[in-house]
């Protein structure tokens, strides 16, 4: 059966508008390591999902979960010593104020339960988030996640700060001035709430800041930002959905590398490498306080196939030393893509750190515009050549790569060396 009439069969039952990667859609049939297939058998090299985060299929995750399966799944009103032990062995990746865990099935769900516990431990309901952010779409989540939520539907307890972007703001300032100035935007929106009498809940950050295009921080900013978030009374919420896990390589958390320790952390798409395994780590003092007035139990969330899922993958990436990996590979690749950046005009800035990269394409290195069409193209061409990668930022315009943790040197050079290729046709 071809590619076409799969398509139509999907339009019939899915929609026009259920979104699809790549403007000739891919139908993928298998996957191992860093490396998926599709149904001609033609392999593609991924280095994009984060979903599979030690690598497609991984053999010892796969037994660990039919090893499971074949015994016993439940939920978690009943006593199992899966849930315990990956309970304990996750929260002891944290901070030791970090202390409970609470489990979901999707970064939603978690973005979706930290903000309950943010507000109701507040007592506050307005919460901040980036002006081009993707946390989830549950109804109270997709309002601060400003990527598909325009500002007229985000309702009154939702405000935004502009997009930290020091490729483009940077305007002589220093890092020192331009974490002040960020910072500033923090508070001028929890002053925002004030004046129209909404209390203040917290602040909801992707702290790789992915959507809004992988922007290198001034050091500092966070650590202001967030005093400001807790005189006013509210919390930090870590979205690690995107950067947790070791995806920086240097650290285990995204937070970590920003310099501060968060009041909640939520967690999805790499914590199952591809099981749907997610959850909220926060302090005790707030899991205690949500619970004693409100009963949060979900029938799938931290089940004890997840349960061992979730502590495989943790295997994984220490046996593995997946996050060494991550750093040395990492580095290789940023430089590789560095140096693409001296041969075409149209690459403005590379940045990342770990196995995860923007490229940010311009139209004009002095204006800096967004060159949106030619990373559309990019990234197609790049699927035609058999590398899979996506595009962010507000402008569309950034090249986004962010595979498989297992990825090496060798995937770098042919990620780079079909990159360079794909800018040559362009």
């Amino acid at each position: 059966m071809g590619n076409n009439t799969l398509l139509e069969r999907r339009y019939r039952v899915l929609g026009h508008n259920s979104p699809l990667f790549y403007d000739k859609p891919l139908n993928l049939v298998r996957g191992e390591g860093v490396w998926v297939y599709d149904a001609d058998g033609r392999r593609y090299l991924d280095a994009y999902n984060n979903v599979p985060h030690v690598g497609h299929c991984h053999p010892h995750v796969v037994a660990a979960l039919c090893r499971q399966a074949a015994i016993l799944n439940t939920h978690t009103r009943y006593l199992h010593e899966n849930v315990v032990a990956y309970a304990e062995r996750l929260t002891a990746k944290f901070e030791s104020s970090l202390a409970m865990a609470m489990f979901t099935c999707t970064g939603s769900e978690a973005n979706e339960l930290a903000l309950r516990i943010a507000r109701e431990c507040s007592g506050g309901m307005g919460v901040i988030g980036t002006a081009h952010a993707y946390h989830g779409n549950t109804a109270a989540v997709i309002q601060i996640g400003s990527v598909f939520t325009p500002p007229e539907k985000r309702g009154p307890y939702v405000r935004t700060v502009p997009v930290m972007d020091p490729y483009r703001d940077r305007a002589g300032r220093s890092d020192a001035e331009l974490a002040t100035a960020y910072a500033d935007d923090v508070r001028r929106a929890i002053d925002s709430f004030a004046a129209a009498g909404v209390p203040f809940a917290g602040l909801l950050f992707c702290t790789s800041f992915s959507s809004e295009g992988l922007p290198t921080l001034p050091a500092g900013f966070m650590s202001q930002a967030l005093a400001h978030v807790h005189a006013a009374g509210g919390f930090f919420i870590a979205d690690e959905v995107q950067s947790g896990f070791g995806r920086f390589g240097s650290h285990m958390w995204g937070y970590q590398k920003l310099g501060v320790v968060p009041d909640i952390v939520t967690l999805g798409k790499p914590m199952g490498n591809g099981h749907p395994l997610a959850g909220v780590i926060a302090r005790r003092d707030l899991v205690e306080r949500f619970t004693s007035g409100n009963m949060y139990f979900n029938t799938f969330a931290g089940n004890p196939v997840s349960a061992a899922v979730g502590m495989a993958v943790l295997d994984v990436l220490e046996n593995e030393r997946l996050l060494d990996n991550a750093l040395e590979v990492g580095r290789y690749t940023l430089a590789g893509l560095t140096a693409l950046a001296g041969k075409y005009e149209l690459i403005g800035d590379v940045r990342g750190a770990g196995l995860f990269f923007a490229v940010d394409l311009v139209r004009d290195r002095k204006t800096k515009a967004p060159a949106a069409e030619q990373a559309r193209r990019l990234v197609n061409l790049m699927r035609e050549r058999g590398v899979l990668i996506s595009r962010i930022g507000p402008g569309d315009n950034i090249l986004k790569i962010r595979p498989p943790m297992p990825f090496s040197r060798e995937n770098a050079d042919h990620l780079v060396d079909t990159l360079d290729g794909a800018f040559r046709e362009l």
